[in-house]
């Protein structure tokens, strides 16, 4: 039984201020559940996708451009709208905010599980996107506005922990489920996020009071719609040196794209209240770690998006096997970020990040050179490498956050990780675009126009001819092989700029003096 204050501070309609938080202690259990569930959609979704989209395509006859626009309809409009999307819980408030994006996530996502064909897909894909450029940045911000600060340490671990569990557990689970139940099966991995965001609505709406709103920031919807334009046309450019048809509008999509994109940064730099503050990027250390993060999840997106497509429709593995290549990532960065953060403080980002880049350089190489001579063995090849590549990552991610937070006042922390945020998932947009013309590129030079032959990452049909088979599948190798060394040579790039710009020892071990940091 409980007294009438006791009531009074647990009712949702009511919003008490407890250690300076807009949510009492019996509630902020609810906060935590709600946001795990939130973001494991957006996990979930993602990583599922990738080990998916061979049978999507075979699903739905679509070619390889579209199955770059199915990620990318998605990647672009989250990417572009992810900074207005965090300004939105500032000016409505977090609850109103973190639930309307979740209700057009699971919205979008339930049209996306009955999309006819592949534009309806890619269409509802974008308006996903959307959803998710709301909640992605609500799910963490809640829980730090939830929790005071000596309690915010602990329940931003438990979330990281529950996000890394779930993206490694998803695809291992979709993986089974397309092997056993066939390709129609991949419609449920949109469905399955209507339970998911409904328990994570109700929770915020039942259990969890009403935060008020901080501030009273434009959304500079503007400056977002020129971000879309921008990134898309660019992304369609890139993607559209592969498309018969569109290769001559690969050109001027690309031109335009970049003049918007000076566009978008003039009106930026004329707004009282911009979405981008690009003053940030004239403090090195800060241009720099975003550099070293775009070319770094440039080579990190492109490899997990188009490895799965040469693993399950060129080497013919399950999807219920090849499900497995995220578990070392999540494990490794869940495992990990800790202990690596910890190195991080004591010695600066400098080395943690400059020296994991080359871990993952050295990963991707690997990969080129396993692909290059036509080795398919997976758990002896494939998967050590990218078991590497995992903790390769795992030393970059934490000291990668430290640089970028670090290396601004403490007033533009919150604007300099979302920054950031947005910085790696565009890196991923044209990573897909870019990588996916690549291999279709390579792809075709290595069939020399061989008829009969799927286009690549798209699934062999039955009763293909035994010289067809073996040339799809030596150009599907040498396609990823192209995509794995260019990734590697990025990586490259990522560690010396990390190396050059970033603070720090310049080795891993206690030094004796001074002169060795920045």
């Amino acid at each position: 039984m409980t007294t009438s204050n006791e009531a009074t501070a647990d009712s949702p309609s009511t919003a008490p201020r407890a250690n300076g938080t807009f949510c009492p202690q019996s509630r902020r259990k609810f906060v935590l559940v709600a946001a795990i569930l939130a973001s494991s959609l957006g996990f979930i979704d993602g990583s599922i996708l990738a080990i998916a989209m061979p049978a999507l395509r075979a699903n739905l006859d679509a070619s390889l451009a579209q199955a770059q626009w199915i990620s990318n309809a998605y990647a672009l409009t989250l990417s572009a709208l992810i900074l207005a999307g965090g300004a939105a819980g500032d000016r409505f408030g977090l609850r109103r905010a973190f639930v309307t994006g979740i209700a057009l996530f699971i919205a979008a996502s339930l049209a996306c599980a009955v999309a006819p064909d592949p534009a309806v897909l890619i269409g509802f894909r974008a308006i996903q996107g959307i959803g998710a450029a709301i909640m992605v940045p609500g799910s963490l911000a809640i829980i730090a506005k939830a929790y005071p600060k000596k309690e915010r340490g602990r329940a931003i671990g438990i979330w990281a922990a529950a996000s890394a569990l779930t993206t490694a557990l998803g695809p291992m689970l979709g993986g089974f489920f397309l092997s056993t139940f066939g390709n129609g099966v991949w419609r449920a991995i949109f469905a399955i996020n209507l339970p998911l965001g409904l328990i994570s609505i109700y929770l915020l709406l039942a259990k969890v009071p009403a935060d008020k709103p901080t501030e009273k920031r434009s959304l500079d919807l503007g400056g977002a719609a020129l971000a879309t334009l921008a990134f898309g046309l660019v992304a369609y450019g890139l993607t559209a040196m592969n498309a018969e048809g569109a290769g001559l509008m690969s050109g001027p999509a690309i031109v335009a794209g970049v003049v918007l994109l000076f566009v978008f940064i003039f009106y930026e730099l004329r707004r009282r209240d911009p979405m981008i503050d690009l003053g940030l990027f004239r403090i090195r250390a800060f241009a720099g770690a975003n550099l070293a993060t775009f070319f770094l999840y440039f080579a990190l997106s492109a490899n997990l998006f188009y490895l799965p497509m040469l693993l399950i429709a060129g080497w013919r593995l399950s999807e219920a096997e090849v499900g497995f290549i995220f578990l070392p990532l999540s494990a490794s960065i869940a495992l990990l970020s800790g202990p690596v953060g910890q190195w991080s403080d004591r010695i600066g980002p400098r080395f943690p990040i400059a020296s994991g880049s080359m871990v993952v350089a050295i990963a991707f190489a690997g990969l080129a050179l396993l692909t290059h001579f036509g080795i398919h063995n997976f758990w002896t090849g494939t998967f050590p490498l990218i078991a590497l590549m995992g903790l390769g990552m795992a030393q970059v991610v934490s000291p990668l956050s430290t640089a970028v937070m670090t290396s601004v006042e403490d007033k533009d922390t919150g604007a300099a990780s979302g920054i950031n945020n947005a910085v790696s998932r565009v890196g991923g947009l044209i990573a897909v675009a870019a990588m996916g013309s690549l291999a279709a590129i390579v792809y075709a030079r290595m069939t020399g126009g061989m008829s009969g032959v799927p286009g690549f990452g798209e699934p062999a049909p039955a009763g293909l001819a035994a010289d067809v088979d073996a040339a799809r599948v030596a150009a599907g190798d040498s396609a990823f092989a192209a995509v794995a060394a260019v990734t590697a040579l990025l990586c490259l790039l990522s560690s010396a700029i990390a190396w050059f710009t970033v603070p720090g020892q310049v080795s891993p071990w206690p030094q004796q003096s001074n002169d060795s940091l920045d």
